[in-house]
């Protein structure tokens, strides 16, 4: 496994130095405070510098584009969050923009520009999927070979912006047995965190949403969920423990598999 440290590039930094990198790549929120997610980044990171990819990210300046505030309903919250990050942007020039979270890529991509702030938005795994196509990622399948591999839709990726084909395309490139959830592609049931779910107390009712979709992976005997999303891999990994699979099931995101059969 490569441990050699890689350096980020910072958009200030780069700017300074009279260089703009092509991308911005939105960290988001989870990506820079949970431990968990942080490790998807990393893989994130370490799959875009293999392939170079041009980018940078802003670092401290980097806020919250205001998903939550508006999911929550909080709308003046969310335009004062949202202009903020607009101004910050405009500052640097951003016209390119790759999330790894699919709540910051649809608030980007389908919201944002009803405020002014227009840009071309890449999902990471709509970018990997070219890196792929165009020959710059040659993924080496072997680590997971006749490893069953299921995959989780997430809402704000399939049914908010129909981003079903890339993530089966990579995970096809990963494993010889990928297989679908009896929910899947506009059929997936949520994972029970979004629109701001995630940060309030279950209602009512007989059973947590990510238990029933925990017990839908769990269906089909795969090895390994693939998840596309931190609030995702959140309630699934919940899910995992509540069942107490976490032992012989993997929650990994679609990225960390990739760098894992790269050896990165």
């Amino acid at each position: 496994m490569n441990t050699l440290k890689i350096e980020i590039p910072v958009m200030s930094e780069l700017v300074a130095r009279g260089e703009k990198p092509e991308y911005l790549f939105w960290v988001g929120c989870a990506g820079a405070f949970d431990d968990r997610y942080r490790k998807v980044v990393r893989a994130f990171v370490k799959v875009m510098v293999h392939s170079k990819v041009n980018f940078a990210v802003l670092g401290k300046e980097e806020t919250c584009t205001g998903d939550p505030a508006r999911r929550a309903g909080n709308e003046m919250l969310y335009q004062m969050q949202a202009l903020q990050v607009i101004e910050t942007l405009k500052q640097y020039d951003v016209k390119k923009i790759i999330t790894i979270c699919p709540h910051c890529y649809n608030i980007f991509k389908n919201e944002y520009p009803d405020l002014g702030g227009v840009y071309e938005v890449l999902n990471y795994l709509q970018l990997l999927n070219m890196l792929i196509e165009n020959g710059r990622l040659n993924v080496k399948p072997e680590m997971f070979k006749n490893t069953a591999v299921t995959y989780h839709d997430p809402c704000y990726l399939g049914r908010a912006n129909d981003i079903y084909d890339e993530p089966r395309a990579i995970l096809k490139k990963l494993s010889d047995n990928v297989i679908e959830m009896e929910r899947n592609k506009s059929f997936a049931l949520c994972c029970g965190a979004g629109g701001a779910q995630m940060f309030k107390e279950a209602e009512k009712g007989d059973e947590e949403i990510f238990i029933k979709r925990t017990e839908q992976a769990l269906k089909t005997g795969a090895k390994i969920i693939a998840t596309a999303c931190p609030f995702c891999m959140t309630m699934l990994t919940d899910g995992l423990k509540y069942k107490n699979r976490e032992e012989d099931i993997k929650n990994l995101d679609i990225v960390e598999l990739m760098a894992q059969s790269l050896e990165l």
